[in-house]
């Protein structure tokens, strides 16, 4: 893990946590513990640009996936950084849905978890979006300027 604050060590493992219980449950293929991961109010932004709401429209919408279009896949997930803004932490991962272990992780995510009133780290955002290396490559090519720092 890179890129985190002065975190206690137990929030950023509680954090980790939560994350590590969502790619468990997806690999299960289990929508109610997917969603169990997400706070009430939560807003999840597919890879598709599909928006959920709430745990457990995100729970039951995932399920139906399972069931078909992802139907065996695995998620693998590998965090990128952690910041954490008191009781929020903004979260960047690297991942791919396949079936079976993937050749790369072409996808990013970026996830706010929160602490809740119960102690809990639940995710209250996700946006997943795929990496575009051939588009980037044109774009620091003609306007060197958009290339990050990192």
């Amino acid at each position: 893990m890179t890129g985190t604050t002065t975190s206690s060590a137990s929030d950023l493992a509680a954090i980790t946590e939560v994350l590590r219980r969502g790619q468990d449950a997806w690999n299960a293929g289990d929508g109610a513990a997917y969603g169990a991961c997400f706070t009430n109010d939560a807003t999840d932004v597919t890879f598709v640009g599909t928006v959920y709401h709430g745990a457990a429209e995100i729970g039951r919408a995932h399920q139906a996936l399972f069931d078909s279009f992802l139907k065996d896949t695995l998620l693998t997930i590998e965090i990128v950084e952690i910041r954490r803004y008191g009781d929020a932490a903004v979260v960047l991962t690297r991942g791919e849905v396949a079936k079976g272990t993937p050749k790369k992780l072409g996808k990013l995510a970026t996830y706010t978890l929160v602490r809740q009133a119960d102690g809990q780290w639940r995710i209250a955002a996700v946006q997943k979006t795929k990496h575009k290396p051939l588009m980037e490559t044109v774009s620091f090519t003609f306007q060197p300027a958009t290339r990050p720092s990192s």
